[in-house]
């Protein structure tokens, strides 16, 4: 009979979030286990931010039981709302909220990156601040490592603090195998086939800071994450190339260094000569004497 009761107890106190999470624009977040919310340790310092927090934190698990106006119920119910967002931050960097968040990107429950030549890759919410109520939450691509706007309205209205700013970097450290190649290909502006001069002076000139960076990171033995195979020996014939000029400039300073140290000792030699005729000659002279 006790574990019947509890069960019907523990169905009971996960309504409210049950209803959180199924609610339009409430998609990006995932259920923080009982236990987790439960744990005063895990709201260390929350009391401060959140209006109304007892009460707030009361209804977020179905034990509210405060006969109120409807006025006072709808801002204990923001203030619950705004709760959940601080404690789901700091739940999705634990192993289990990990995993949670894990089976939503797998799904891409958080949209796919609208960048063509990333090729639908899933995103990740993440936030700019870990302030509340100072940005929204953003969208971030690991193959492109850039971040973009939600499509809906109802997301872009999140806050951004509820994700954090260290989620997605964590996230990504925790599963190593997500980590996409960087993709070097991108779009070439071209008009009937010819590329548009100053957006292709532009390309040639980022790809080769991008190139030397890569040289650089190779000489170094860091990885860069760079896939590609076409490139990668591109970077070894340019390699090449530049070990050759490098040997041709040796070589050339070598042969105008002989060269001079030939004319120094031939301009040496012709001094000495002239030094010792003209000793003959004043020898001669003292001789006439």
């Amino acid at each position: 009979m006790d574990d019947f009761v509890s069960e019907s107890e523990s169905d009971y106190a996960s309504y409210w979030r049950d209803w959180f999470i199924s609610s339009r624009g409430n998609e990006y977040f995932c259920e923080i286990d009982e236990d987790y919310i439960t744990d005063r340790f895990n709201l260390t310092g929350l009391n401060t931010e959140v209006q109304y927090y007892q009460y707030a934190l009361d209804l977020i698990t179905d034990v509210f039981d405060l006969d109120c106006d409807d006025d006072m119920r709808e801002t204990i119910e923001k203030s619950a709302r705004h709760l959940y967002g601080l404690v789901h931050a700091r739940y999705i960097v634990t192993t289990r909220g990990l995993q949670k968040m894990f089976e939503k990107y797998k799904k891409a429950d958080f949209g796919k990156c609208p960048r063509v030549m990333c090729s639908s890759h899933p995103l990740l919410p993440m936030g700019l601040s870990d302030v509340p109520n100072s940005k929204p939450v953003k969208l971030y691509c690991a193959r492109c490592e850039d971040i973009y706007n939600p499509k809906s309205s109802r997301h872009a209205a999140i806050d951004g603090a509820y994700f954090g700013t260290s989620f997605h970097n964590i996230f990504f450290q925790v599963y190593p195998t997500l980590v996409p190649a960087k993709s070097v290909e991108r779009y070439i502006p071209r008009c009937y086939g010819f590329k548009v001069h100053a957006a292709a002076a532009l390309v040639r000139w980022q790809n080769g800071q991008r190139d030397e960076m890569r040289r650089r990171l190779r000489k170094l033995e860091v990885e860069s994450g760079f896939k590609d195979a076409e490139d990668e020996a591109e970077l070894d014939e340019d390699e090449e190339d530049e070990e050759e000029e490098e040997e041709e400039e040796l070589a050339a300073m070598e042969e105008v260094e002989g060269a001079q140290q030939q004319h120094a000792a031939a301009a040496a030699a012709g001094a000495l000569g002239a030094g010792a005729a003209t000793g003959g000659v004043a020898a001669g002279g003292e001789g006439v004497h």
